[in-house]
Parts: C-alpha cells; structure tokens; sequence
C-alpha cells in the first residue's frame, strides 16, 4: 500500500487538473479579468494557505525559518510561471487550441521533470533515471499525437488558423512550454520549505504545501498583477456588477478549489515519493490530466464526426498510459 499511495494521489490529482479548465466555459458575463482575479484568488492564496494552516503547525514560522534562497527560487520560478500562462492565451489565436496544448503540455511535462532530475546530485547513479529519460520521451511521443489527433479534428470542422501566423505562434507557444515547466521546478526547488515543516511536526505527505505556500504567492503576483492592468486598460471595474453574474462566480471558484486540489494532491503524492517525487509525478500528472481533458471533451461532443482523429486521439492517450507505467516502476528502483 505505501508503495502504491503515492501513485494513487497523482491519479486523483490527475482528475482535478484535467478538469478545472471546464470552469473557464462560464467566464461570461464576467470580463476575463475579472473571473481571472477570483479564481487565481481561491487557487493561489485562499485554499491553499486555509488548507497549509490546518496542517502544517506554524506555518509562517516554518517559512521563515527556512533557507532564504529555497524561499526566493519558489516565488521566482512560480512568477515566471505566471507569465508562462499568458503568453498561453497570446498563442492560440496564432496556432488553434489543440498545437498550442500539445506543445505546452509536451514541454511543460518534459522540462519540468529533467531540470529536476539535473539538480539531483549523482542522478545518474540512480537506477531510476534511465527508466524516467525514457518514460519522459515516450510520453512526449504520446502527447504530440494527441496534439496531432486535435489538428485534425479542427480541420474536419473547418477551424483553422493563417498558416502565415504559424512560426509565430510556435515560438509563442514554446516559450511558454518552458516556463510552464517552472511551476513544478519551483516546487522542487522549494524542498526545504517543506523539510522545515517536517521538523515542526507536519507529516511528510502535508509538508509539501508549505512548500506550495511560497511557489503560488509569486505565480499570483504575476496572475493577479496582470489581472489589475487588465482593468485600467480596459475600464472593466464595472464588470464586477455584471447582471446575472452568479453562474460565472460559481465556476470561478469551483475551478479555482479544483486547481489547486490537483497541485496539493498531487504535492503529498510526491513527498511520499522522495526525492525522485517531483521528477516522476510531474509527468505523470500532466499526462493522466490530458486523458481526463480529452474523456470530457468526448463527452461534450468535441470529437463527433472525426473517427480518424478520435483514433489517433485514443493511440496517442495510450502512449501516455504506458509512460506513466514505466514511470511508476521507475519510482520502485528509485
């Protein structure tokens, strides 16, 4: 059962990350502004710090007390994630949804996992790390078929982009692949964060959202900082007051809870881990959650009328399946 927990809260945080995006189908009448402040609000500051308080004894002392430079590389790394998720939204009018995902996801899972291993001392030492180079490659295999199956789709039902945007597009969406990949080196970087809530009494498993504490209070610096500008620029206060507004509050929130109940879970799923936790389980998460996006997608009729592309859809998620195995038996070698 210990060797298996693990795997099973990076299963469960899986679900949670492949599904708050549905949230963002009921932004309106709210401007994006506005349904972005009450979102990253919940998911960056308000749930995670009332879950940390209740798990994490003194959790403010355990940040203070813990080494400088691991407290400033995770706000770092968390602000140059923000930026990664706006450059997202600047990609897509470029290259269409489906490529945008693909390579972000692709490269989000990739670098977010090598960076950490690279930083582990003597890792090629460990026996783990072959089995993980490879399950990480094989897992890009699987994503960009997936991505692929997406391109076609939109071209059955005719939503295509300028090809003379493409190249653009794909230098915006790359950059944003890698910085995307900074959340989960962040928190990695963050370790002792959560090694000093362990000596103030927190289990291993919860002492992970300490760390979490201090990555997400730089992401939502970017997050909300841009939110704001977003207001002056468009003088969309008045938003705030839309008419029949409660719907598009609702899914603010209730995406906001589920976003970061994928990072907590998924954070316990790692500390139990070890030190391979955030090296394996950030592909893992990134790679179940696209096979939970893609089973709703199915359901809402986003695949009707494109056997083709639905089939490749399917070989490319089950690429994915096989990677996160082998990255599981990487983790028994670890």
């Amino acid at each position: 059962m210990e060797i298996l927990l693990p795997f099973l809260l990076v299963i469960i945080a899986s679900f949670f990350q492949g599904s708050f995006g549905l949230g963002m189908k009921y932004m309106e009448p709210l401007k994006w502004e506005v349904w972005w402040i009450i979102h990253v609000t919940i998911a960056m500051i308000i749930f995670p710090i009332a879950w940390a308080i209740i798990v994490v004894p003194n959790l403010f002392e355990v940040i203070g007390n813990a080494p400088n430079d691991a407290v400033f590389l995770g706000m770092l790394f968390g602000f140059l994630w923000g930026v990664g998720g706006i450059l997202f939204g600047k990609s897509v009018p470029y290259i269409g949804l489906s490529l945008t995902y693909g390579i972000v996801m692709g490269l989000a899972a990739s670098v977010g996992s090598i960076i950490p291993l690279l930083q582990v001392e003597d890792a090629y030492l460990n026996p783990a790390t072959n089995y993980v180079i490879i399950a990480v490659f094989i897992m890009l295999v699987g994503v960009a078929l997936t991505a692929k199956a997406g391109i076609e789709r939109d071209k059955l039902i005719g939503d295509t982009n300028d090809p003379s945007n493409m190249s653009k597009g794909i230098m915006i969406a790359v950059s944003c692949g890698i910085l995307s990949a900074l959340l989960n080196v962040g928190f990695s970087n963050a370790t002792p964060v959560a090694l000093e809530a362990e000596k103030m009494g927190a289990l291993t498993r919860n002492s992970s959202l300490a760390a979490w504490i201090v990555v997400l209070l730089g992401a939502f610096l970017m997050n909300f900082g841009y939110a704001v500008f977003l207001l002056f620029k468009n003088k969309s206060w008045d938003s705030f007051q839309a008419p029949a507004a409660r719907n598009a509050y609702k899914w603010a929130i209730l995406s906001g809870l589920f976003w970061f109940a994928a990072l907590g879970i998924y954070g316990q799923g790692s500390a139990l881990m070890g030190t391979m936790g955030p090296i394996i389980g950030w592909p893992m998460l990134l790679g179940l959650s696209l096979i939970i996006s893609n089973i709703w997608a199915v359901r809402s009729g986003e695949w009707k009328n494109a056997k083709k592309p639905f089939e490749l859809m399917l070989i490319g998620l089950g690429i994915i399946i096989l990677a996160s195995s082998l990255l599981g038996y990487s983790n028994t070698l670890s």
